[in-house]
């Protein structure tokens, strides 16, 4: 570890203690829950944070705000959910939450910790990072639709190789956060947006989702991947076949033609945005491969008998 990074990491462990730990009440979590609001500045959207000890004992809590937190030097216990659900988060793992999920930081050890954190605003993450995730169709669900019923649905949990460039820029912007300057959110931003994009690389290799051998199944993941602008020609290039024969093979295999599988992936991942966020339907629609909002209310009233406004008010 070179000096400067050094530095960095012993002035971000000076300031965790420091940084703006305010656990409410939790009204829906229970009596023993509390929540933390933003840790960082009013005009902070992103920020970096670090616990450099040898114990560390957080109180259970959730917050609002979504973060990515990396095991950078020694292992540490991650209560998360309900009080007596905990895993062991080695060294080099990555452990992604929720706003509102459970959470708590646990570790001893006989040498220094060094956590480190990247805390994203949930309007920022919805506003500047969530659509190019949403071509990662079970990382947006896991994003978009927290589960309060399945421990294992409230956190992404994966190792990260030593090779990896995240690791990179994860000491790139501690290093900046560190010795913050004006333009420091211009800097750590589009770091942070690089980092979501190959954390969503690496989660895809190391939970690959089941294909149960069916050609029809890829066709239809590898559209929900790319809703925004697939086509039929666009699958069976990809694929190797002639679109004929795949048009005649979805429809043979699931009873449905291409584009009614199309629509039907297009209007569940609309629905399931508007419900989960704030974003304008126009921000949608464009999400959703739909280049004229109008196409989008017209689709959207077709498949549902409603529109959108409607739907949601039910």
């Amino acid at each position: 570890m070179d000096d400067v990074l050094q530095q960095a990491i012993g002035k971000l462990g000076d300031e965790f203690p420091h940084l703006h730990w305010n656990f409410r009440p939790d009204p829906a979590g229970g009596r023993n829950a509390r929540i933390s609001q933003w840790l960082g500045g009013e005009e902070e959207e992103v920020m970096v944070c670090a616990f450099v000890g040898r114990h560390i004992h957080e109180a259970f809590h959730r917050q609002d705000f979504f973060f990515l937190n990396f095991a950078y030097r020694g292992d540490y216990r991650a209560l998360s959910a309900r009080f007596d659900n905990e895993i062991l988060v080695r060294e080099g793992d990555c452990y992604i939450g929720q706003p509102y999920s459970g959470y708590a930081l646990r570790g001893n050890s006989d040498r220094n910790l060094v956590i480190a954190g990247l805390l994203i605003r949930k309007d920022v993450f919805f506003n500047e990072y969530l659509a190019p995730l949403s071509s990662e169709p079970d990382m947006l669900r896991f994003f978009l639709e927290p589960k309060i019923d399945r421990f294992s649905d409230e956190f992404i949990h994966f190792t990260l190789a030593r090779t990896s460039p995240i690791w990179k820029l994860l000491e790139l912007m501690m290093v900046e956060y560190a010795d913050r300057q004006e333009d420091t959110q211009q800097v750590l931003k589009p770091l942070i947006f690089s980092t979501l994009m190959l954390a969503a690389r690496e989660y895809r290799r190391q939970y690959p989702r089941e294909q149960h051998g069916s050609v029809a199944a890829a066709m239809t993941f590898y559209m929900e991947r790319h809703l925004d602008g697939i086509t039929l020609g666009d699958l069976a290039q990809h694929f190797g076949y002639h679109p004929n024969y795949i048009s005649a093979l979805l429809h043979r295999e699931t009873g449905r033609t291409f584009s009614q599988i199309l629509l039907e992936k297009r209007m569940q991942r609309a629905v399931l945005l508007l419900k989960n966020t704030d974003l304008p339907v126009e921000h949608v629609a464009e999400m959703t491969g739909y280049g004229n909002p109008s196409n989008f209310y017209k689709a959207f009233r077709s498949f549902y008998g409603m529109p959108p406004r409607v739907y949601l008010g039910q």
